[in-house]
């Protein structure tokens, strides 16, 4: 569907904005390692200028109804500048990793100006090793993982060579600033739009009573089961307390074959060893802390995209969460991979992300004030200890200006008390972590990163060791005596 303007905020994407506050940023982002030279400034500055009509939404700003009558809308920005949105600057001698990660972490850490369009791109020079960098920034109202992955087609080619992307026939000229009135009518169209999709959807159930009652018999399940989540709080650690708005940033370099060989060898999927990997990080993280785990499990929220084939290149949010465990109670690392399987698997059985479709659906029709409520229920710390969200990205090398992009780390955000968020992005073979963390209460966020490298050698160790073939003993024969050769 194209970005209108005067389009209405769903339910979830202003949730994003009721969730934010001095301390609790609600922007996402990521840093992009490109092979050197740095393309000039005005050549960036060009190419994004290039783009920009594929993404209508980065040339819009946030409008409110007089007296909140309803959601925001998005609207033509008439003072658009570009160069506002992308930045340039570069790190000191000599250029070093920790510098440009410092350098991330202070960009997070400052929120977003919400009468401009939300969003920033830093162009960073000045890395060690020649090349350059990209930190981009992105408020969650506008975009959301999944979709951040599909608009990589922005900035990025398949090929050295960039392609020209189509253009309009007209240049984009922004509509006039929306009156009070023209805001409370578009608002009011978006409500209506959301109404006929219910009427719509009452004559479906009528044509099709018994796949109607299948299915409010499982949304009915799945509210019951958030519900009942929510009446069963994640354990109190040192993760879930105040925070303040600074942060800090690491980043964890691995190969997606190395999850992939721990998968096929003990079972599970990919994402069951992230979340296996994160336990064993944290579980060490703890005891250096002085934290016992005997019995604890932590639950992380991890983020489901609910967006369709159809759907891809949309912005906004199409999401449920689940709420994954941690058992950082197991030392056992096989036998912990073993543990989130089982309880992974029985999420998926459960209605879990059916009920939180539904009770966002049930958001759309909630007046602004009941809305920022229950987005900020949604983010109790009750409910989840930390973000664990992992990302699929392409598996094959993209270009910006012709030179390569190596490396791509994502960075989530920090709800109210809760000062950790774990993203996870795999692209070319990679499968790169970022640890975002508040900058006072988790000082030792490299005793983390170091602990999620451990956790996957580990358990790839193990792997390996079980799926290597038998070795022949020295003297000829087998471990079990049989000679070589012999048919035992």
């Amino acid at each position: 569907m194209a970005q209108q303007h005067l389009d209405r905020l769903t339910a979830v994407d202003a949730s994003f904005l009721a969730q934010e506050g001095p301390a609790s940023h609600m922007h996402i982002g990521g840093i992009v390692l490109c092979d050197g030279p740095p393309p000039r400034f005005e050549e960036m500055l060009d190419h994004v200028r290039s783009r920009l009509h594929l993404v209508p939404r980065y040339r819009q700003r946030l409008a409110q109804p007089p007296l909140e009558t309803g959601r925001p809308l998005w609207v033509d920005d008439p003072t658009f500048n570009l160069e506002y949105h992308v930045r340039q600057t570069a790190l000191p001698a000599p250029g070093s990793e920790g510098q440009l990660m410092r350098l991330v972490a202070r960009i997070m850490s400052q929120q977003l100006d919400r009468s401009k369009p939300l969003w920033e791109m830093w162009i960073v020079e000045g890395l060690d090793d020649g090349g350059f960098a990209l930190i981009t920034k992105t408020h969650h109202s506008l975009i959301d993982g999944i979709s951040g992955v599909d608009l990589a087609t922005v900035m990025f080619d398949l090929t050295p060579v960039p392609a020209e992307p189509p253009h309009p026939d007209e240049p984009w000229q922004p509509h006039t600033e929306p009156t009070g009135a023209e805001l409370v009518a578009g608002g009011a169209l978006g409500l209506a739009k959301v109404a006929a999709g219910a009427v719509a959807g009452a004559l479906g159930m009528v044509r099709n009573p018994q796949a109607t009652l299948r299915a409010l018999t499982v949304a009915a399940e799945g509210v019951g089961e958030v519900a009942w989540a929510g009446l069963n709080p994640a354990p109190e650690t040192p993760l879930n307390v105040p925070i303040g708005p600074h942060r800090r940033f690491a980043v964890v370099r691995n190969r997606l074959d190395d999850f992939k060989v721990v998968k096929n060898a003990f079972g599970g999927t990919v994402n069951d060893v992230v979340l296996t990997v994160v336990s064993g990080a944290l579980r060490d993280w703890l005891h250096a802390r002085g934290v016992r785990t005997e019995g604890l499990e932590l639950r992380a929220l991890v983020p489901v995209s609910t967006r369709t084939s159809s759907e891809r290149n949309e912005l906004g949010n199409r999401i449920a969460a689940m709420r994954g465990p941690l058992p950082v109670y197991i030392d056992d690392p096989i036998a912990r991979l073993r543990a989130v399987k089982a309880s992974m698997d029985g999420l998926k059985e459960s209605k879990q992300a059916v009920g939180a479709e539904v009770l966002a659906g049930v958001q759309s029709f909630a007046p602004p004030t009941i809305l920022a409520q229950a987005s900020r229920l949604n983010f109790s710390t009750r409910l989840f200890n930390l973000i664990v969200t992992n990302v699929p990205g392409p598996q094959m090398p993209l270009y910006v200006r012709g030179r390569e992009m190596t490396d791509v780390f994502p960075v989530a955000f920090l709800p109210k008390d809760h000062a950790l968020a774990i993203a996870i992005m795999s692209y070319n073979g990679q499968m790169n972590f970022g640890l975002l963390g508040d900058y006072d209460a988790v000082p030792d966020l490299d005793r983390i990163a170091d602990g999620i490298e451990a956790s996957l050698a580990e358990l790839v160790a193990l792997a390996r060791r079980r799926t290597a073939p038998p070795r022949s003993s020295s003297n000829g024969a087998r471990r079990d005596g049989t000679p070589v050769g012999s048919a035992g």
